[in-house]
């Protein structure tokens, strides 16, 4: 047979609305052969099957159709049931167009959700239970138990503190009202509010005061309308909410009006809020419609608990086993080299970062797909210190021969390593047991620049899940004792006295240095004997202290967990830097977590980007921080759609895809109705990117205009409208994306040609709602800048520094939102800056956009460095900023006051910086990878240095950017001749 396309695969990848011949098989053995369109959905279909068959021998014998269930072989050739029957046949994406019919069997509402769930996270549910693996299996049943009865708990709430889950307040960064530097207003002007009640189309226009609460609003609106329409019925605003018109978003609570993001975007415009009066009924109802789906699904299966955990007997203690500890490296599996090659196995243990002993390394073997070591590989420490978190890392490496060189006559041949692959595994299982038995590790490939590189404690302890095609390693871990050995519990407090205060003085110089990376011998042993010093007086350097704690030594290890029981909580400025994978230990990350659990929802968002990177620094699928993140989202639907989408986005790389997944399954279990939203959401990413796909592979073949046209043609068809019309924007969930616009769309012109998309918005005549999309590149660099810059604003603005305020003029606007964006790209050492990528709105705010660059990664041609300024301020820029006069220096100077008021707030929250930027590393950013890239912030931020001198070095910026201007014009007449050439 010629090589060629088998299957359906093709013909998923068709536009339009045609018909599909499609074989059916009935459970009576009839066969069926007839049409059907690529767009009907499974329910649609069994109809007409049912019509078909109604005509055929063994009729009768058929049940009713909700018996039955299709079955089919999907693009993945797997078999999968069509429990969904809502679902089209264009999106199953059948290999073969054949359906079977088969008798449903177990609960449908069950496998329904799993199928759901399954399509949803992208990833099979039966891909966990192959796996059969207990630590797995034992997650799935805790954390299932754990979400579900967090819904039940959910539903029993009342109406208003329901929709603190549901629809949480979206509100301004502010200190107290009472103190100065609170949200101000212009003296006493009120706001003028439009106000509608719900099924009514009638609505009136109140005045309020900027400070009022909501409830005072509601009762204006109530007293307003009883007068209006002579109600004599009392209503209480109490029984009220207020609803953002055309949005899920809410005015509630305990804070004044201007606090609202909405109101207060508002005001900076000069709009006027719409709000809807929605009775608590029409909320109750929300709810109980939720409740729903959860109820039927708790009802259609018995809850099960988790299996209990093995008695922990034995009859000898770890700490009490001196032997070294040691391991057999039998052999190697699918091990791909050059001949003439010799193969080796590095093998090191690790506690976080830090290197417990010596690394130990194989001997070498030839080059051969299965490599036989034999050889038991012993470590310089004895079982009894081992850590409770010591990680085991393996490097497979080939040894070749280096050619001598030619004019080289002294030299021998040297050695010279090609790194092959790597992997890791824990010394102790997820009960604490230490392990024993044969492993096969599959390995993950290794690209390192050196032999010093080849172990990687910070990667994960997962196993490569490509098993076909990775490297393994065959180990075993020896029976010590004929019975299982258990890391030991600290159940006593052990006591501890310290009455060393004389050396007082040169511990506060360690614990205030925040650029120490390595401590001296004489600077560890004083930190540890002064420790009782370091919880009462500097309790926010304890990660010092755990830095140079011997997790090696138990007594030590005894000290530290008693210490940690009661160490006062930590900020989440300090916490934060405990979730780092040098900090592995449970009892330091449940410290952790338990300082995290004060934060508010609003800075938990905030941080959010950075803990689920941080999940993968996790040794055990089971862990305080997963269970943390999923109480937060299951408390908070907002953190949920975010925490959601945050996984969801790395659901394709296979280090994280078991964990990610199991945590998604988790979420989905704990909020059964929201996945009918995120399918939505999903469902039209996919079209979008599908669109964007035909718009790159067609643009170049026709004209602009022509490519234009055939978007929205494409946009226009049936599968596209429905996918892309009526979901809530994955940007913003609050924010309702009704009909599109197709003839109101476009794409831009750059590289990856992003989707310009418009949105009708049904509640404002005329008005559109845009979102951009964006595939082919890493955004997530770009993300992490925008929440950089995002923090800067609320630190700025809890501070009284509001550089974005709505002002009387536009040119005040364009002179603090410039001092902002001066500073912020200082300090983040954003690259690439150049006049396609700072913006400016009608209002007069200046913006950035493109954060390809930064960490002062800047950009060269030829060798010479295109940006050579801290940051853009260009003449022009200072001409807008002197309003067009060369003599008004009494503006300019107020922009540098600004620029070194919003510098000074950035530096006092320096650590806060570093550390987010620290717990990205996990992230894979090609320009934060290691400490080294963070070096750029430290030394921005002026770590270790005092205010006053920070400020001096910041001016010293500031003039550079301006006496150098010239250079930043030249570039951007550089990128433009550039950008005119290749258009």
């Amino acid at each position: 047979m010629p090589p060629g396309e088998y299957g359906m695969l093709g013909e998923w990848e068709k536009e339009g609305d045609h018909d599909i011949m499609m074989d059916f098989l009935l459970p009576t053995g009839i066969f069926l052969k007839f049409p059907v369109s690529r767009n009907d959905t499974i329910g649609a279909i069994k109809k007409m099957v049912w019509r078909n068959a109604s005509s055929e021998p063994l009729y009768g014998a058929l049940s009713d159709a909700d018996a039955y269930v299709f079955t089919c072989i999907n693009s993945t050739a797997e078999r999968e049931e069509l429990e969904d029957e809502t679902r089209r046949l264009c999106d199953v994406r059948l290999f073969m167009s054949v359906l079977r019919l088969v008798a449903r069997e177990g609960d449908r509402v069950e496998k329904l959700t799993n199928t759901q769930i399954s399509l949803l996270i992208g990833k099979g549910l039966h891909e966990f239970d192959s796996q059969k693996n207990h630590e797995v299996n034992e997650f799935r049943v805790k954390m299932r138990s754990f979400c579900e009865e967090k819904a039940q708990d959910r539903q029993r709430l009342p109406w208003y503190q329901w929709m603190e889950y549901s629809f949480s307040c979206d509100l301004e960064p502010c200190v107290s009202l009472a103190e100065p530097g609170g949200i101000k207003t212009k003296g006493t002007k009120k706001i003028f509010v439009n106000v509608k009640f719900e099924a009514s189309d009638e609505s009136f226009m109140l005045q309020q005061e900027p400070q009022d609460l909501p409830v005072i609003l509601m009762r204006s609106a109530l007293k307003k309308k009883a007068t209006v329409f002579r109600s004599v019925r009392q209503e209480k605003p109490e029984d009220y909410t207020l609803q953002v018109n055309g949005r899920w978003e809410f005015i509630y609570g305990k804070y004044p009006l201007c606090q609202f993001k909405y109101i207060f975007s508002c005001l900076r415009g000069g709009q006027t809020p719409h709000l809807t009066m929605v009775h608590h009924s029409t909320v109750v109802k929300y709810q109980e419609e939720q409740g729903c789906l959860g109820s039927q699904l708790s009802k259609s299966r018995s809850l099960s608990k988790p299996p209990p955990l093995p008695v922990k007997k034995n009859t000898s203690s770890l700490w009490s086993i001196e032997e070294p500890f040691h391991i057999h490296l039998l052999q190697g599996y699918r091990v791909n080299a050059d001949e003439g090659m010799k193969l080796v196995v590095q093998a090191g243990l690790f506690h976080g970062s830090e290197l417990l002993c010596k690394v130990v390394t194989s001997g070498e073997v030839n080059v051969c797909s299965e490599p036989l070591w034999d050889q038991k590989l012993v470590f310089d420490i004895s079982v009894s210190d081992l850590p409770r978190m010591s990680r085991l890392c393996f490097a497979l490496y080939a040894v070749i021969e280096k050619a001598k060189k030619p004019r080289s006559t002294k030299k021998k041949n040297k050695k010279a390593d090609c790194p092959l692959a790597w992997v890791n595994t824990m010394v102790f299982d997820y009960k604490d047991q230490l392990k024993t038995g044969e492993f096969l590790l599959s390995t993950w490939p290794s690209v390192p620049d050196d032999k010093g590189d080849l172990l990687n404690p910070m990667g994960t302890v997962e196993k490569n899940p490509n098993v076909d095609s990775a490297a393994g390693l065959l180990i075993h871990f020896p029976n010590i004792r004929p019975h299982p050995l258990y890391y030991p519990h600290f159940d006593k407090p052990t006591s501890y006295i310290c009455n060393h205060y004389t050396c007082n003085h040169l511990l506060k110089e360690i614990v205030d240095n925040k650029n120490y990376t390595e401590f001296f011998e004489d600077e560890k042993e004083l930190l540890w004997k002064l420790r009782g010093v370091v919880r009462e007086r500097y309790p926010e350097s304890l990660s010092k202290l755990l830095l140079i704690t011997k997790w090696n030594k138990h007594e030590d290890v005894a000290q530290m967990v008693t210490f940690l029981q009661k160490w006062p909580d930590l900020p989440a400025l300090h916490a934060l830097e405990l979730l780092d994978y040098s900090f592995p230990d449970p009892m330091v990350r449940s410290f952790t977590i338990r300082c995290l659990r004060k934060l508010r929802d609003e800075e938990l968002l905030q941080y959010l980007l950075q803990l689920v990177q941080v999940l993968k620094y996790e040794s055990y699928l089971d862990c305080d921080l997963a269970t943390f993140l999923l109480e937060r989202a299951l408390s908070n639907k907002r953190i949920g759609h975010f925490l959601f989408w945050h996984l969801r986005s790395e659901m394709h790389v296979s280090s994280v895809s078991l964990r990610f997944g199991l945590i998604l399954e988790a979420y989905c279990r704990g909020n059964i109705y929201h996945i009918k939203s995120l399918w939505k959401q999903n469902e039209a990413l996919n079209k979008m990117k599908a669109l964007n796909d035909f718009v790159k592979s067609g643009w170049q073949k026709t004209s602009r205009q022509q490519m234009t046209d055939d978007m929205k043609l494409c946009i226009k068809q049936e599968a596209y409208m429905e996918a892309l019309s009526y979901l809530l924007s994955p940007l913003n969930p609050s924010i309702m994306l009704s009909e599109i616009c197709a003839d109101r769309c476009k794409f831009m012109d750059s590289k990856m040609k992003p989707l310009w998309l418009m949105y009708k918005n049904k509640w404002v005549q005329g008005d559109t709602v845009g979102i951009i999309f964006k595939n082919g590149d890493d955004l997530r660099q770009d993300m992490l800048t925008l929440q950089m810059i995002q923090l800067m604003e609320i630190l700025w603005k809890k501070e009284g520094l509001d550089l974005r305020d709505k002002l009387d003029q536009a040119i005040e606007e364009f002179t603090l939102s410039c001092a902002g964006y001066c500073v912020a790209t200082y300090v983040l050492g954003i690259g690439d800056r150049h006049n396609d990528n700072i913006m400016i709105k009608e209002t007069g705010q200046l913006f950035h956009i493109d954060f390809g660059h930064f960490l002062g990664n800047f950009k060269s041609k030829f060798g010479i460095n295109r940006e050579r300024v801290p940051f853009i301020l260009t003449y022009d820029f200072v001409h807008v900023i002197q309003q067009g006069r060369t003599n008004n220096s009494e503006k300019f100077e107020r922009f540098r006051e600004c620029c070194e008021q919003a510098y000074k707030i950035l530096c006092r929250n320096g650590t806060l910086f570093v550390n987010l930027f620290a717990m990205m590393k996990a992230a894979g950013l090609p320009e934060l990878s290691s400490f080294k890239d963070i070096q750029y912030l430290k030394d921005s931020l002026a770590l270790g240095k005092s205010e006053e001198e920070a400020l001096k070095n910041f001016k010293v910026k500031f003039n550079e950017a301006l006496r150098e201007s010239w250079k930043t014009k030249v570039n951007w007449m550089m990128h433009s001749l550039a950008k005119d050439s290749r258009l």
